[in-house]
């Protein structure tokens, strides 16, 4: 009947996450790492217009420096610190705080997780269901490292397992080191991985008076 289509039709709408016109961007960069700063930067240097851009991140940071992670942000004295490796600064340029994206037009959404993205449609839907639309998206998520989950290996969830991507692993392997060096081991160590991040990793823990074993492929 007319009548149920109406119902139908009311309670879809009602339901059904919210546009907004202050979510409508020409260009989204989707994840916070290093490139989508250095990808503001080149837009600010085109000439981009004030509300043209967003860029939209799960961590709760603007963009920053990763490399700092398994470098001086582990230091035991004098360690790096946000806001001293916010990007540009690696590349030579602005510390480019929320404050600097604010005053170029750029909108910079924290702690947003996208699990949905519609290419066809051009919108990005997030956790709790607030919808941004775009006309152009790039893709800037980066990598991250292997776990012992992906793996499905047994003891992948042990509290003394730790992985270096952003502020908040660092953080936590901060912690761990504090632990260890009063732990029953004495100290010691193994650092699973020697590339580059592997290698300052492990140097950032004997810094700190630790005990390393590397394991490499």
């Amino acid at each position: 009947s007319h009548t149920s289509l109406f119902n139908m039709s009311f309670f879809q709408n009602l339901f059904k996450p919210k546009k907004s016109s202050q979510n409508a961007f020409k260009y989204i960069v989707l994840g916070g790492g290093n490139s989508s700063g250095y990808a503001a930067r080149e837009f600010v240097a085109k000439g981009i217009e004030a509300g043209e851009l967003c860029i939209i991140t799960e961590e709760g940071y603007v963009a920053y420096e990763r490399p700092a992670l398994s470098k001086a942000y582990l230091f035991p004295e004098n360690p790096a610190r946000l806001p001293g490796f916010y990007t540009t600064v690696g590349g030579g340029g602005e510390r480019q705080t929320l404050d600097w994206y604010q005053d170029k037009g750029i909108a910079y959404k924290v702690n947003t997780k996208i699990i949905r993205v519609d290419i066809q449609g051009k919108t990005l839907t997030a956790e709790g269901g607030t919808q941004f639309t775009f006309e152009k998206l790039i893709v800037a998520t980066g990598c991250r490292p292997l776990t012992l989950k992906d793996f499905k290996m047994k003891g992948a969830d042990h509290d003394k397992l730790y992985y270096l991507r952003n502020v908040q692993d660092a953080d936590k392997l901060i912690e761990g080191m504090k632990k260890a060096k009063v732990g029953a081991k004495g100290g010691k160590v193994v650092a699973l991985g020697g590339g580059y991040i592997g290698m300052e990793t492990a140097a950032a823990l004997q810094m700190n008076g630790l005990k390393v074993t590397m394991v490499l492929p």
